[in-house]
């Protein structure tokens, strides 16, 4: 098995249904996004207008608090009530309640945000 799909095996419910969740809305959201392994975790990538890979997002667990969330990378230009950024200078992530409906809608709507950045 792929390290990338052990890592959303490995968790539990309902974050690993969440988490699996989270990957499907996050790759059928553009053609242009593909899926790879880095820093030890699902990392999403946006293929640019000149053929380069940017990275986009990746979906992590807070340890502490065990809430699944998507991290956006270079979202400190965006602006949107549920985008945290917490101490991050670069990152801000959306939090997921892994026990409710996926709010399928904000999500798309701020990944396009980060898309158009």
């Amino acid at each position: 098995m792929r390290e990338i799909d052990n890592y959303f095996m490995e968790k539990e419910e309902p974050i690993r249904s969440c988490l699996a969740a989270l990957r499907h809305t996050i790759l059928h959201l553009n053609p242009d996004i593909t899926e790879m392994w880095k820093f030890k975790m699902p990392f999403y990538f946006y293929k640019t207008e000149n053929g380069s890979q940017k990275r986009f997002c990746y979906l992590w667990v807070n340890n502490k608090t065990k809430e699944p969330y998507i991290g956006v990378v270079d979202a400190k230009h965006i602006i949107h009530p549920d985008l945290i950024a917490e101490k991050r200078s670069r990152m801000k992530i959306i939090l997921i309640d892994p026990n409710q409906d996926l709010p399928v809608e904000k999500i798309i709507l701020i990944l396009n945000m980060a898309i158009k950045k």
